[in-house]
């Protein structure tokens, strides 16, 4: 009775314990309504969340919209006037996003509303300034919704038909990011197959199919802006390469200089990326005019996020292939947002280089507010100052005027964010670790506000390595044993690694000596003395397979110990009997009589399986290039100890 009391109490302790160990999810579902009256011509929205859960330590939390008027219109404002040019029924759709708070986006159900004060004559005002154009309501969050907007306008000063696409999800990542799970057109626009699309014969074929393995892989190096280009069949089959998904869509009869939007709803996925300073992109395609291949290109660039924080750090270097880094120049992006109730005239941005980068490669790629860097001296105009210490690179706006989100008559949330973009080069000597950076950011002479870590991390990789060597049995007599193998790696790997080998080994050796003594009675000589003595010999070819840990104390010793097992592909056993009889039966024994000698060959497959220990150290280039070792083996099967000497080259 008292063991099963102790048990019980035992139990309960475990699962108390586990219970604090469990992190409940915030399934909590909020709701935020969609509200509208009418005023005039224009319908006034406005949203109705439920109270926000500040973040601790955080700025003051803040919701952000995005409103889809259900006319193929939008607008980013919080409390947005929209006037309809035609009377009847719109869904309406609302995306609220928390920034700065705790628990899920509220979600909005579509709404349905009746428009009965449309103005007919009234027109929207254009707010492009170039052909294509990517938005999106927020950044991606896990399991989660986004919309990305594909705006486009027609700058021809005729009538066109032409084709949309957008790409997702980038063949290097493994799991999808985001599936596609709806499209809203509100221009006739068609869906069609990409496979299927037909290109206008101005192309030059030859270009085409002269692209080659090298191109694609350039093309995926390079991220695309708004740019114009020429050849469509090479731009999709690169898109093709880049991104596993497509959307296509088709248009008809677009006035010169009208705008239109499309609108996806695209869901990230549990598998997606859980690095929440990874850069993830999508690319759009837009074709003007069927009749030709000029076409535009955007890339839209979007971090992924576990909560909505304008404050951020992050990077498309969040995996990297070691092998084809040493030329590359990984890009960075750090994005504020001035929270205040008045605007900001300086803002610093202290931000960490860890060591495998070179600070002085520095390259600002991009910037908001736009102004122009600062020179060597000061200067009354508003510029961006670059400057260093032993480990971090400084970035300071100086003489600028960025809104605060607080601060009266500012409507437009994005006035207040801003970004610097810069990239830059890997040191001379950096080593394959994990590395790690956050940013300080100081606006005016408030407090700092610390950023997420932004991570890079390289891809395992695989180095292949050649090995041969010797080994040396101490305890087998008449031993031989030499061996030629291959080993399996990460590439180049820091400090721990793991290591798998299988190595063909050819060992020769003699067997233990019998000598067997006694009386035997033989027909017709009667009992006489007889000693026989066995001899064996073995031929093997064995299979040793080693599983270890190795650790590279610097760039030229390296430690490993590890498990080995061993069977004998085949096996050859010859085994040589000599009978000797001699006079009488006593020991010694009197005269010999007669020697008979007798031998006879077995061979098996398959067998004699071993397994042991092993520990080793090796000298030279521990983590790529050559190097010797020594391994000591210690079998479990008694007589098979053995020293190992060999040579490795890893590629």
């Amino acid at each position: 009775m008292k063991i099963q009391i102790t048990l019980l109490v035992f139990l309960g302790f475990i699962r108390f314990g586990f219970s604090q160990q469990e992190i409940k999810q915030d399934t909590t579902q909020r709701i935020a309504q969609i509200e509208h009256k009418a005023i005039g011509d224009q319908i006034e929205f406005t949203p109705n969340a439920p109270k926000l859960n500040q973040i601790a330590g955080a700025p003051k939390a803040f919701y952000t919209n995005f409103w889809e008027f259900g006319d193929g219109t939008f607008s980013k404002e919080d409390n947005p006037k929209k006037v309809y040019k035609k009377n009847g029924e719109y869904t309406v759709r609302l995306w609220t996003t928390n920034n700065y708070g705790t628990g899920k986006p509220p979600r909005a159900r579509p709404k349905k509303i009746t428009i009965t004060n449309a103005n007919s004559n009234y027109n929207e005002e254009a707010s492009m300034d170039e052909s294509i154009r990517l938005i999106r309501n927020s950044e991606p969050m896990p399991e989660e919704e986004i919309v990305v907007v594909f705006s486009y306008k027609n700058k021809k000063d005729y009538v066109t038909n032409g084709k949309l696409f957008l790409f997702y999800n980038e063949d290097k990542y493994k799991a999808d990011n985001f599936e596609l799970s709806e499209t809203r057109t509100y221009h006739n626009e068609k869906e069609i197959n990409t496979n299927t699309v037909v290109f206008s014969s101005d192309v030059d074929t030859d270009i085409y199919y002269a692209s080659s393995e090298n191109k694609l892989l350039k093309f995926k190096e390079k991220q695309q802006d708004t740019t114009e280009r020429e050849n469509l069949p090479l731009t999709l089959e690169e898109s093709k390469y880049v991104y596993r998904n497509s959307s296509s869509l088709s248009f008809d009869n677009m006035k010169p200089n009208e705008e239109r939007h499309v609108f996806h709803t695209l869901k990230t996925t549990k598998e997606m990326l859980k690095d929440t300073s990874a850069i993830i992109s999508v690319r759009g395609v837009y074709v003007p005019d069927n009749d030709y291949d000029n076409h535009n290109i955007k890339d839209m660039e979007m971090e992924i996020v576990t909560s909505h924080d304008p404050n951020k750090m992050s990077s498309n270097a969040s995996f990297l292939n070691y092998r084809l880094v040493r030329f590359k120049r990984p890009k960075f992006k750090i994005k504020f947002q001035n929270n205040g109730e008045g605007p900001a005239r300086t803002i610093r941005l202290e931000t960490d280089i860890p060591d495998m980068f070179d600070k002085s490669s520095i390259e600002v790629l991009d910037m908001y507010p736009k102004v122009k860097i600062c020179p060597k001296y000061e200067v009354e105009y508003s510029c961006l100052d670059t400057t260093y210490t032993a480990k971090q690179a400084i970035f300071t706006f100086k003489n600028i005027y960025l809104p605060g989100s607080e601060q009266k008559n500012v409507k437009e949330y994005d006035s207040t964010k801003g970004f610097v973009k810069y990239r830059l080069k890997f040191s001379k000597d950096f080593h394959k670790k994990k590395t790690k950076s956050r940013t300080a950011i100081i606006f005016d002479k408030n407090e700092p506000i610390i950023t997420n870590y932004s991570t890079t991390r390289f891809l395992p990789g695989i180095s292949i390595g050649a090995k041969s060597g010797y080994n040396y049995f101490p305890d087998l007599e008449g031993s031989k044993s030499y061996f030629i193998g291959a080993t399996v790696s990460p590439y180049k790997s820091y400090r721990w690694y793991w290591q798998v080998e299988l190595l063909n080994s050819f060992h020769a050796y003699d067997g233990n000596t019998t000598i067997t003594e006694g009386i035997e009675d033989i027909p017709g000589a009667g009992s006489v003395f007889q000693r026989t003595t066995a001899n064996s010999s073995y031929e093997n070819i064995d299979w040793d397979i080693p599983i270890l840990a190795r650790y590279n104390i610097n760039n030229y010793i390296g430690l490993g110990a590890g498990l080995q097992g061993t069977i004998s592909l085949s096996e050859k056993r010859a085994e040589a009997i000599k009978i000797e009889r001699f006079e009488g039966q006593n020991t010694p024994p009197g005269p010999l009589l007669e020697t008979i000698e007798s031998s006879k060959e077995m061979s098996s497959s398959f067998s004699n399986l071993r397994t042991g220990f092993l520990i080793e150290a090796t000298a030279g280039f521990a983590r790529i290039g050559p190097s010797i070792g020594a391994r000591y083996v210690f079998s479990f099967k008694e007589n098979h100890n053995h020293i190992q000497f060999y040579a490795i080259w890893k590629f």
